[in-house]
């Protein structure tokens, strides 16, 4: 399976190459790789010096063993020397022990650095997404964003713990094998060089198979858990009991499941014919190399022991393994820089909407809560050329405490005011000033702080009703949350519940109702406790009766601050300062609900239609 983060699960060699080709080309990256490692200089050249001194140690037992055997056990008088056998055992003993401990330092050393690189750079990637403009989300998949962060980034920590110390480790340890064979013995090194491309060839066919059959087994728990995910979801398990569909999609992941146990037989069972072979090979070698010694023994050859065949056995033994981790070197490397390349893509990002130089904050003490476009026109960044403008040329002003409401057809666009007033988006062209001050040359963050919004689509976290409260106001007291949820009027309602305030809501708030959740979202505002209120069509998927709750709470709400209001039923803003009507992206009427009705316009229209009950027209 090739994964969203961009590596081949299964080791597919050939997938993995295509899917590398892939990233992005970013300049200097080696540059750049280097330096997230640069706060952990000290631990890298600890772990090369580890990775060195472990390669070198591990030729050293085959050469003693040499040493054991001719000088200790079998020496030319015949009777085992046990001083000697003593020493170069107590020898082996601590060089085993000194191996062990250098491994699990460098273990440590490796795991810390490669997971502290990781780290920073997930928060890294995260806080900087965390600053891209709305519409980067809302063109982007959800997916491609988490994997970045999860798949991407958790990838490169193997740089280090694999890849790194593996170039390393294995190049020393295949240089300092081959010399140990050449000292022991160079006629019959030049056999075993001779048989090790054979089998280091076998191996990797053996590997290929396994990998092909690893990713059709990768593709099907993908697969699985697709389904796992949609049917065990919430909503998942509401649509298949409103539909009765629970029998078909068991046996939907009952057919996916049998799916996946042939494929783990397969994979159990590839190349067990083949492994068979390279096993019955791989151990022909010493014996081939016992046959080779004794036609140079015969020959007359004076340099060939005991020791010195069981030695260099031992070493021949000890190459294979970093002969094929090498030949996986090149292609873990480019792995590797594909994922820093993908990370650093995003990385590189720029912000569409930003702080401009000299940027201030709002200025509390001069017509705080004032709203004014001037002459505004806005198109959407995903727009095609050509394409009319969501907003053209649109101006009015709102004064400070008024309640301001648009209203309109579906499409007008109401709610891309909504939009623009917090600067999610920056005006095409135009200016829109808040208090005195236009929004490009004041601080985002000041600028939030002093808006609140209601939306129709409610978002709750899986946690407790306080927890949900409090993301408005980190430090808000008990009462002060009590005091918020009673203004919105669903302190009655949360005190009936079994765990009062540390109820737990559900995923997206699945265990409330609707009107509930709109007013612990308004709660959640009033906590905040803004200048300005942007209510969007925050009743229009209520009924009724949880219509007139929520209509309570938000005329509680927008008392004594400016509120404006994306109004989907003309009966909740009738009551308005000042309503204004847009239609293609113009202001074609603004006035009182009296004044609009006397007019007979497109709001008189409206107003007929949707409250005398003739063909209602939906505004969304």
């Amino acid at each position: 399976m090739v994964g969203r983060g961009g590596r081949v699960s299964g080791g597919d060699v050939a997938a993995q190459k295509a899917l590398n080709a892939t990233a992005p080309r970013i300049p200097h990256l080696m540059r750049r790789i280097s330096g997230l490692f640069a706060p952990h200089k000290a631990a890298l050249v600890m772990t090369v010096v580890l990775v060195l001194i472990g390669a070198a140690l591990s030729v050293i037992p085959p050469l003693l063993t040499q040493r054991a055997f001719d000088d200790g056990l079998f020496p030319p008088n015949g009777t085992p020397n046990m001083p000697v056998l003593i020493s170069i055992v107590s020898a082996m003993i601590v060089v085993y022990v000194t191996s062990a401990l250098l491994g699990v330092w460098q273990t440590y050393l490796t795991a810390s650095v490669g997971n502290k690189v990781m780290g920073a750079l997930r928060v890294r990637l995260f806080s900087h997404l965390q600053s891209m403009e709305l519409s980067f989300f809302t063109k982007t998949k959800t997916g491609i964003i988490q994997s970045r962060l999860q798949n991407d980034v958790g990838g490169v920590a193997s740089v280090l713990t694999n890849t790194v110390s593996s170039v390393l480790g294995n190049t020393v340890t295949v240089i300092a094998a081959f010399v140990a064979m050449l000292l022991l013995n160079w006629q019959l090194t030049i056999i075993a060089v001779i048989l090790m491309p054979i089998l280091v060839i076998a191996q990797r066919r053996v590997g290929q198979v396994r990998a092909r059959i690893a990713t059709k087994t990768q593709e099907s728990l993908s697969d699985m858990t697709a389904i796992t995910q949609e049917t065990l979801s919430v909503s998942g398990i509401l649509l298949s009991k409103s539909f009765n569909r629970q029998a078909t999609e068991v046996a939907r992941y009952d057919d996916e499941n049998q799916n996946q146990i042939r494929l783990q037989v397969s994979q159990s069972m590839s190349g067990q014919w083949f492994f068979a072979m390279v096993n019955v090979f791989l151990s022909s070698i010493p014996a081939i190399v016992y046959l080779i010694a004794g036609w140079l023994v015969l020959g007359g050859a004076t340099n060939i022991s005991a020791g010195t065949i069981v030695a260099f056995t031992t070493v021949q033994a000890r190459l294979l393994f970093p002969l094929l981790g090498l030949m996986r070197v090149a292609l873990d490397l480019q792995t590797s820089g594909a994922l820093f390349a993908r990370i650093f893509e995003y990385l590189d990002l720029k912000p569409a909407i930003a702080d401009r130089p000299g940027a201030v904050p709002v200025d509390t003490t001069r017509d705080l809560g004032r709203v004014e476009f001037d002459h505004v026109t806005f198109r959407y960044p995903d727009a095609r050329p050509g394409e009319r403008a969501t907003l053209d040329d649109v101006s009015f002003v709102i004064e400070p405490g008024e309640f301001a409401a648009f209203v309109g057809p579906s499409g007008a666009g109401k709610t891309t005011v909504s939009y623009l007033i917090p600067r999610f988006y920056d005006a095409t062209a135009g200016r829109i000033v808040f208090g005195d001050t236009e929004l490009r040359d004041l601080q985002q963050e000041s600028l939030v702080s002093h808006i609140g919004v209601v939306s129709q689509e409610t978002y709750l976290f899986h946690a407790t009703i306080a927890e949900n409260l409090r993301y408005a106001r980190p430090d808000a007291t008990q009462a002060q949350i009590e005091a918020a949820a009673r203004q919105a009027n669903i302190h009655e309602t949360i005190a009936g519940f079994p765990d009062g305030y540390e109820t737990i809501v559900g995923e997206r708030g699945y265990r409330l109702s609707g009107g509930e959740k709109q007013r612990i979202a308004i709660a959640r505002v009033l906590l905040k406790n803004p200048e300005v209120l942007i209510l969007d069509e925050a009743t229009s998927a209520l009924d009724s009766i949880s219509e007139r709750i929520v209509q309570a709470a938000l005329d509680t709400a927008s008392r004594g601050r400016t509120t404006i209001a994306i109004a989907h039923r003309l009966s909740t803003i009738v009551a308005a300062d000042v309503i204004f009507v847009i239609d293609h992206g113009h202001v074609v009427e603004r006035g009182t609900h009296r004044e609009l009705m006397d007019a007979g316009g497109v709001y008189a229209r409206l107003y007929a239609e949707q409250i005398q009950g003739s063909a209602p027209v939906v505004l969304d």
